[in-house]
């Protein structure tokens, strides 16, 4: 037969064992939602910036960007690329930075990226993070 003071003892050290689980959990979780750099900017509003980008110039966003064209590029100025943003079907243009223009995007691919609207309606991307 078991004793009962054996089975509160292996009871004890499941418990244990099951916050210490926890808490490492949480700490990853913490860590994650703390180092995202986007986590304090809102989601580019596509629809918005289609009814008037006036509204927008100035603001910073964050976007999930799909690559669906590569519209050339200048050393000097960076790449125009068309993409679409979080889902939305409708086509944006956006001039991703120079320090940016290394990154060989390919079509269909996904990222994450810090959006700057400015005079006039153009978009100036990044902070690239592949998803």
């Amino acid at each position: 037969p078991v004793r009962p003071a054996r089975n509160s003892r292996l009871f004890s050290w499941l418990i244990a064992a099951l916050v210490l689980v926890a808490i490492a959990v949480g700490s990853w979780l913490a860590y994650g939602y703390l180092n995202d750099p986007y986590r304090t900017l809102e989601s580019f509003p596509v629809g918005k910036y289609y009814e008037s980008y006036r509204s927008l110039a100035g603001s910073k966003f964050k976007g999930e960007l799909t690559v669906v064209a590569n519209l050339g590029w200048k050393p000097e100025e960076g790449k125009l690329m068309v993409f679409q943003l979080d889902g939305d079907p409708r086509p944006v243009a956006i001039l991703v930075a120079p320090e940016e223009a290394s990154i060989a995007f390919q079509k269909g691919q996904t990222y994450l990226a810090e959006l700057n609207v400015q005079e006039g309606g153009l978009i100036y991307a990044h902070a690239f993070q592949k998803d």
